[in-house]
């Protein structure tokens, strides 16, 4: 009940919180990320110890000052979550500002696959998929252990019409049946999930356990790849979310060889806006037979 409850007041905050015009949203969410850097130490520490693994060539002053900013980012793009959830279609069309071949996927006869690593503005990239595609769009989320906080999410990410999403503790058989349908699919390539299904290749030099599943289903169901990438924008100019080229060479016949080119890619985006990577994540968390763990 307490459970329930809490999750109710949350929404009725973000629904509340929506209504503000983004610029005051991201003063907030800023204020929110510095007041979280200090009291969250398991995750900063996190951050930090990923930044020091991927980028030893900076100085540790530079990687905390890459660390406190995404607590920032980070923290503004879950306040914004309700503008995405409950904004009107208008609205977002005015704050998602779409660059690059956003076209290709209602073009392109074959399936499709966008390749979305994980910035903290993927989301938006989901509402503009369905907001500026035709194409309907399947997707993998994680559910929530809140059911409140699970329903909204998922009535905030099916609103347009012309999504499906599936648990990833379901079975991969309807998320399949979607995609020989038709439908896009919107996938997040660069979590850590375990050994399963998944190979060791380098991502910054260091060896991570990265799902083998894009190349393979790539080449299974003969999809084109699509790579997208998302950015938030300073106050309240809203987001940006760049639909970039088709991979002409991808997938071959060497699913890690794949997967290690798609790692170098995600690498030359982070590069250029490290600011808004998941730090937070643990990304290194699985390891090769024998080695030490990383946290």
């Amino acid at each position: 009940m307490k459970g329930r409850m809490g999750g109710h007041v949350l929404l009725a905050f973000l629904w509340l919180f929506h209504w503000l015009p983004l610029g005051v949203q991201a003063a907030c969410g800023r204020g929110l990320g510095l007041l979280l850097w200090p009291l969250a130490r398991a995750r900063r520490e996190v951050a930090l110890r990923n930044l020091a693994l991927c980028m030893p060539e900076k100085s540790e002053a530079e990687r905390e000052q890459i660390a406190r900013a995404l607590f920032q980012w980070f923290c503004r793009s879950a306040l914004e979550r309700g503008f995405l959830w409950w904004a009107s279609p208008a609205r977002l069309r005015r704050a998602v500002h779409v660059e690059g071949d956003v076209g290709f996927a209602d073009r392109h006869v074959g399936g499709v696959m966008w390749l979305v690593p994980h910035f903290v503005g993927l989301d938006v990239a989901g509402a503009a998929t369905q907001l500026y595609i035709q194409r309907n769009v399947a997707s993998i989320y994680q559910s929530q252990s809140s059911a409140v906080l699970d329903a909204a999410m998922r009535q905030g990410r099916l609103r347009h019409g012309n999504a499906q999403i599936f648990a990833r503790s379901e079975t991969a058989r309807p998320l399949m049946r979607a995609i020989r349908n038709g439908a896009g699919f919107f996938n997040l390539p660069d979590m850590d999930f375990g050994e399963r299904d998944a190979a060791f290749v380098p991502f910054f030099g260091v060896a991570a356990a990265t799902l083998l599943a894009p190349s393979r289903m790539a080449r299974a169901l003969d999809m084109k790849v699509q790579p997208v990438v998302t950015e938030l924008l300073p106050g309240g100019q809203g987001y940006r979310v760049k639909f970039l080229p088709p991979w002409e060479d991808f997938p071959t016949e060497d699913a890690v060889a794949d997967t290690a080119r798609m790692n170098r890619w995600i690498e030359e985006e982070v590069r250029r806006n490290p600011a808004q990577y998941l730090w937070v994540h643990k990304r290194f968390k699985t390891r090769p037979a024998g080695e030490a763990g990383i946290y």
